[in-house]
């Protein structure tokens, strides 16, 4: 673990105990420091006190005396739609908030820094949509080209669980807009923004808040280099923010629309083909068709942001391009889970609304399309100017009969995973890819995504070869 600096001999309150507040309550001792447990839930203050920690209730009064700060878990509200009670009574009481990520850049750097030939490195991705799978793809290609790297954040495991840094190693941490709203210390070497949507918007009061959130990330005393996505307006005006000039290399323009040539440097996806130039020249490109665990053009983005961050780092081209035809992609993103008799099956499971559902849907030919589930507000309709690939849709769970009346499309109410992958195993020929992108979510029949999808790859798995 990463032990926690600045609080030796002093008493640190620790709210929400799950993955992350435990890893930061073992990270604060780690240090020197005293961690005083919370939550909510009796069950994740038995956790704690199972694991050796003090519990104190943080709501009643007085209870932040002699207490040096409050670590926030990040799904716990601080500011908006309300603040958390515990929070505001911290603010009250002068006592300073702060969560797992303000920790770990404040304790990263130690001394053995200054033994190592190569200083570490951090590498931090951020963005509405598909920052999960950059952060494992620029992991991958790190691990491929022989360096030294861990992954963490909304991914995998704790920031404050990682082990203390090897020479010249990169931790790659994936940051949500609920982490970077609130961490006190925040100094990536590389940053990396994707893109921007309508999310969270409750927890942030609007879209302006969303994108403030995210443009913490480079303001906070600067990367060393930002990779920025231009395809939205937000984009465009970080890229603007951060630059001194036209040629200015410390920005990295990142496109999965549109060539972006005479910049410093720049790297962008077309008809399939990434492309990195520099000063108004090529120097390099690769062919993203064939790359099986990176399909359609949102994942080319994605491609972008990863190549991007890991030249930034020195890396070839070369390995980069051998890096991305070894990647299996992240679980339930996209991922092909087999390929039968020239069928191709696709679990998009995470494809829990129509935005995600479309991106799935214009990634792939000849589409046998699994969707349902429980659906959300708004309906499906939006989905109808992507189906131009759908050959027939079967749909499942609560939602089946909506969708069938929202979409015109060819389809088969098949209600279960079960029927629809028999009936896509009955009716698909080689050529075709059998898509699961629900576009619904999975509690009618699912306690989460990710079961769903590990359901389909079983059902798959068992037909014959």
């Amino acid at each position: 673990m990463i032990p926690v600096q600045g609080f030796d001999g002093q008493k640190v309150a620790v709210l929400g105990l799950g993955r992350s507040g435990l890893a930061t309550a073992a990270a604060l001792r780690a240090g020197g420091a005293e961690p005083l447990c919370w939550d909510d839930s009796p069950e994740g203050r038995a956790r704690a006190e199972d694991a050796g920690y003090s519990c104190r209730d943080l709501t009643r009064h007085g209870a932040f005396e002699g207490v040096a700060a409050l670590i926030v878990s990040p799904g716990i509200p601080h500011l908006y739609p309300k603040p958390n009670q515990v929070i505001s009574a911290a603010m009250e009481a002068g006592v300073p908030v702060d969560n797992d990520i303000g920790l770990f850049f404040a304790s990263w750097a130690t001394d053995d820094f200054m033994r190592y030939d190569q200083a570490p490195r951090t590498i931090c991705v951020t963005g509405s949509n598909g920052k999960s799978t950059t952060t494992a793809l620029i992991h991958h290609i790190l691990e491929e080209a022989g360096r030294p790297t861990q992954m963490a954040g909304n991914i995998g495991r704790g920031v404050l669980d990682l082990e203390p840094a090897e020479n010249g190693e990169v931790v790659v941490l994936e940051l949500s807009s609920y982490q970077t709203d609130l961490a006190r210390a925040l100094t990536p070497d590389i940053a990396v923004f994707t893109n921007l949507s309508p999310d969270h918007l409750d927890r942030h009061a609007g879209m302006g808040g969303y994108f403030a959130a995210k443009r913490r990330l480079f303001a906070e005393g600067g990367p060393d280099r930002a990779v920025i996505g231009v395809d939205e307006p937000e984009g465009i005006y970080l890229a603007n923010q951060i630059m001194m000039g036209r040629n200015d290399d410390r920005l990295i323009r990142v496109s999965a629309s549109r060539k972006l040539g005479d910049w410093g440097w720049s790297v962008f996806a077309r008809k399939g083909f990434l492309s990195e130039w520099r000063k108004g020249k090529q120097v390099a490109s690769i062919d993203l068709r064939e790359v099986t665990g990176l399909p359609g053009a949102h994942n080319h983005q994605n491609a972008c942001a990863a190549y991007a961050a890991v030249r930034a780092l020195g890396i070839s081209p070369r390995v980069i391009e051998e890096a991305f035809h070894s990647f299996a992609g992240l679980p339930h993103r996209s991922q092909t889970v087999a390929e039968k008799g020239g069928v191709r099956w696709v679990n998009d499971s995470k494809a829990t609304n129509t935005d995600s559902a479309a991106k799935a849907l214009q990634a792939f030919r000849n589409i046998r399309w699994i969707a349902g589930g429980l659906g959300k507000e708004g309906g499906v309709a939006s989905l109808s100017e992507h189906l131009g690939a759908v050959k027939k849709a079967y749909f499942i769970g609560h939602s089946a009969r909506d969708f069938a009346l929202e979409l015109a499309v060819e389809h088969e109410i098949c209600e279960t995973m079960e029927a629809a992958v028999a009936a896509c195993a009955r009716d698909a020929e080689a050529g075709d890819t059998v898509l699961l992108a629900p576009a619904a979510a999975s509690f009618d029949q699912y306690p989460n995504f990710e079961k769903r999808g590990d359901h389909f790859a079983q059902l798959v798995d068992a037909l014959p070869g």
